[in-house]
């Protein structure tokens, strides 16, 4: 069977829709059909889609940090969780962390991760993305 041909077919029929909805009989649907609600999607599935939000994060801090791939791997990895878990728009409000990150001052960007209602939103991860974020400042001084 020719799989683009069939896969054209139920385009057609079912619709293609990137957003979820309720079909006619109810159900959370995305995609072509695909019933989220009894089927649900893989872990293949969900690793794919983790991996293209990852990459989504990284272009995206590629454009508020001119020198991102330069910054210690572990500040890499807070604010990619961070922008992960924000969004866009919410990353881009902690203008007073960002600035810290930029003067490499890790210490004062963990403090103004605190200064935020995020902080109080997400528990345990702050915690642990703060720690990330005042080790790699310890060290920097250690290295000097």
């Amino acid at each position: 069977m020719n799989q683009k041909k069939i896969a054209d077919q139920l385009i057609k029929h079912e619709g293609l829709r990137l957003k979820p909805y309720h079909c006619p009989a109810g159900k959370l649907t995305i995609g072509v059909g695909r019933n989220l609600e009894d089927k649900g999607i893989t872990e293949e599935e969900a690793v794919m889609l983790l991996e293209n939000d990852i990459q989504e994060c990284l272009e995206d801090l590629e454009t508020i940090f001119q020198a991102f791939d330069l910054l210690p791997e572990s500040v890499q990895q807070v604010l990619v969780d961070m922008r992960f878990n924000m969004g866009s728009k919410g990353f881009r409000a902690f203008k007073k962390m960002i600035n810290a990150v930029k003067n490499l001052d890790f210490n004062q960007a963990a403090l103004e991760m605190k200064d935020s209602r995020w902080y109080s939103q997400v528990g345990q991860r702050a915690e642990t993305l703060m720690t990330m974020m005042k080790e790699t400042q310890h060290l920097k001084s250690s290295t000097k």
